[in-house]
C-alpha cells in the first residue's frame, strides 16, 4: 500500500487560484477533451510515445505490440496473455482493472470520499430506486494512473443490462480535485447493472477524467464472462467504480480503515479482492474476513 501521491504544481494552480479556476472550466469541457482525443488518435501524436514510455517506466515487452501508429494506440495497449491472470474461483470477487483501490461503506445513501467530499449514490447513478438497492453495501473505487493498464474486465460472469451514459464535465480524478469538487457526480460516466450468480446485483461504472477522449465499452445487454474485456479508456487518468450489495462478500475491514486514513491499495486486473459471503449472512451487514 502507498499514500496518495503529491499534487502537481499545475493542478494546484488550476484548483487553488482565481486565474486557475477561470481556466479550469474550458479545460474540463467535453469539447476540449474531444479535440485532445482526436489529436492523440492521429499519427501526429507519435512523437509523444517514447518520452511517455520512458517517463513512466513502461515495459513494452509485456504488451502485444510496440508498433503504435498514434499515442492512444500506446496508451490503450493490450497486454500479453498471462500478464494479468484472472482468478477463476467463482466465489472470488476480482479487480476489474489495474489501479489504486479505496473502499467505502454506503450508509444512508452516502459514500464518504476524500476529505470532506460526499457523494450520494443516487447522484452517481441518477437513479434513486437503483441506489437504494445498495444501501449498507460497498463502493469500491479503482483510480487508474496514466502508467496503469487502461483496459478493464467484468468482475464475474452473468447477465448485464444496457450501458447507461451520463454526460458531464471532465475533471482530473487525482485527490486535489476530489477535495474541491464532487468529481464522480460531475464527470462523464457510463455504467451497467449486472446480475451475477455468485454476488447478486452489481453496478460496474467507468468514469472519465481530464483529457480522456473516450470511454469505450464493447457490449450491450446480454451474457458476459468473468475476466472478459469490458472496454478501455483512451488518454487520461480514469476511474472504475464497483457497487456491491450488502452481505454479498466477506470483505477485509482493514481496507476500509486504510481508506479512511487516506491510503490507497495497489491492485491488478483479475486478482482476488475478497470472497463470496456465506449464504446464511444477514442482508445489510458487511462480512469480515
Amino acid at each position: 500500500m502507498r499514500p496518495r501521491g503529491k499534487d502537481s504544481r499545475s493542478l494546484r494552480f488550476l484548483y487553488h487560484t482565481p486565474v486557475g479556476r477561470m481556466l479550469l472550466k474550458p479545460l474540463c469541457s467535453r469539447g476540449v477533451s474531444k479535440a485532445a482525443g482526436a489529436f492523440l488518435s492521429s499519427s501526429l501524436s507519435r512523437f509523444l510515445i517514447k518520452p511517455f514510455v520512458q517517463k513512466n517506466g513502461i515495459d513494452l515487452r509485456e504488451f502485444e505490440s510496440s508498433g503504435f501508429q498514434c499515442f492512444n494506440d500506446c496508451f490503450s495497449r493490450r497486454i500479453r496473455e498471462g500478464f494479468r491472470p484472472i482468478d477463476r474461483d467463482p466465489e472470488a470477487l476480482i479487480a476489474p482493472c489495474d489501479g489504486l483501490l479505496s473502499a467505502y461503506a454506503i450508509r444512508s445513501g452516502t459514500v464518504i470520499a476524500v476529505k470532506q467530499s460526499r457523494y450520494r449514490v443516487a447522484e452517481l447513478l441518477q437513479d434513486e430506486r437503483l441506489a437504494r438497492e445498495f444501501e449498507g453495501g460497498l463502493c469500491l473505487v479503482f483510480r487508474l494512473c496514466v502508467d496503469n493498464y487502461h483496459r478493464y474486465c467484468y468482475v464475474d460472469s452473468g447477465k448485464k443490462g444496457e450501458n447507461i451514459f451520463i454526460p458531464g464535465k471532465l475533471h482530473t480524478v487525482r485527490p486535489i480535485a476530489l477535495r474541491e469538487v464532487p468529481v464522480f457526480c460531475e464527470n462523464c460516466r457510463e455504467y451497467t447493472v449486472m446480475d451475477s450468480p455468485n454476488f447478486g446485483r452489481l453496478v460496474q461504472m467507468e468514469v472519465g477524467a481530464m483529457l480522456v477522449g473516450r470511454i469505450r465499452n464493447y457490449h450491450g445487454a446480454g451474457q458476459v464472462e468473468r475476466g472478459q474485456e469490458k472496454g478501455m479508456f483512451l488518454y487520461g487518468g480514469s476511474t472504475v467504480i464497483l457497487l456491491v450489495k450488502a452481505g454479498s462478500v466477506r470483505f477485509d475491514r482493514k481496507l476500509l480503515s486504510d481508506t479512511a486514513r487516506g491510503v490507497e491499495t495497489p491492485v491488478k486486473m483479475g486478482q482476488r479482492l475478497c470472497r463470496k459471503a456465506p449464504a446464511s449472512r444477514i442482508s445489510g451487514e458487511l462480512s469480515e474476513k
